[in-house]
This record gives C-alpha cells, sequence and structure tokens, in this order.
C-alpha cells in the first residue's frame, strides 16, 4: 500500500513532476496543436520503481535535429528541421522549403530526481529519455510491521 497526497481541485492524477503533462491532458480542446496551431509530437510518460521514462513520437526526424536540456529543475525537449529545394530549368525555377520546430517542457522535482543521470536516445522514430529516481525516492519493498 503506498500512501499518497492527492488534490481532487485540480484533477491531478499523475505525479506533479510533469506539472504540463497535466494541463495538456485536461485540454480535450487541445488535439496535439500548439498555441500557433502547429503539430507537436505525442508525449508518453511511465512511471516505474526506479525511473520516470518519455517517449516523443517524431518519425522522420534525426537524433541530431533535437535539443534536450536541464535548465534548473526546468527539462526542455526541442527540435528545429528546415529543408530547402531548389531545381532550375529553362523556363522556370521552383523552390519549395519547409520548416518544422517544436518545443516541449517539463518541471522536474529536486527532490525526486537523479539529475546527473538523464539519458536520452533516438531510435525507430522515437525519442526516449529515462530520468532516474534519486535512491530514497525509489519505491522500496513493503514491509512488515509487527503489531505489540
Amino acid at each position: 500500500m503506498k500512501l499518497a497526497k492527492r488534490n481532487w481541485n485540480n484533477f491531478s492524477l499523475f505525479s506533479p513532476m510533469f506539472d504540463n503533462f497535466n494541463r495538456e491532458l485536461l485540454n480535450w480542446d487541445n488535439k496535439n496543436f500548439s498555441s500557433t496551431s502547429t503539430t507537436v509530437p505525442a508525449v508518453n510518460i511511465k512511471e516505474n520503481g526506479d525511473t520516470f521514462e518519455v517517449e516523443v513520437a517524431a518519425p522522420g526526424m534525426a537524433k541530431d535535429d533535437f535539443k534536450v536540456t536541464l535548465d534548473g529543475n526546468l527539462l526542455t525537449i526541442s527540435s528545429a528541421k528546415e529543408e530547402q529545394n531548389e531545381e532550375h530549368k529553362e523556363n522556370y525555377t521552383r523552390r519549395e522549403f519547409s520548416y518544422q520546430s517544436f518545443q516541449r517542457s517539463f518541471e522536474l522535482q529536486k527532490d525526486v530526481v537523479d539529475q546527473d543521470n538523464i539519458r536520452a536516445c533516438y531510435e525507430n522514430g522515437m525519442l526516449r529519455l529515462t530520468i532516474p529516481k534519486k535512491e530514497e525516492a525509489k519505491q522500496k519493498e513493503p514491509r512488515l510491521i509487527e503489531i505489540s
């Protein structure tokens, strides 16, 4: 059994570690669009006994397209990708360009997260971050308390 403080006033069902995630979850009109009506990648957040795992779905990108920063306790995942194509023919020139960018930020709890050992990898269209918990924040095995 795990004791947890609940604040039912703001309908927070998840750890406050990802407060931005909670706001987006309860914003039913969001539909994965930013305030500028551009798409932002979907994010999955999982917690297990030792780590938090963040998955960002971003197919078609390369690992060099991402920038992951930790400023204090603010974890930011961003990307900017620009492509330009130009074709010259006798009677015309065709120029096409595209620009894609996004930024997602999450506030980490300093007393829970081991900030020095966060790892990231990009594979098969998925950026995965592993955020380890500090030893004192890890889930411990149930302990039997003797009744006197």
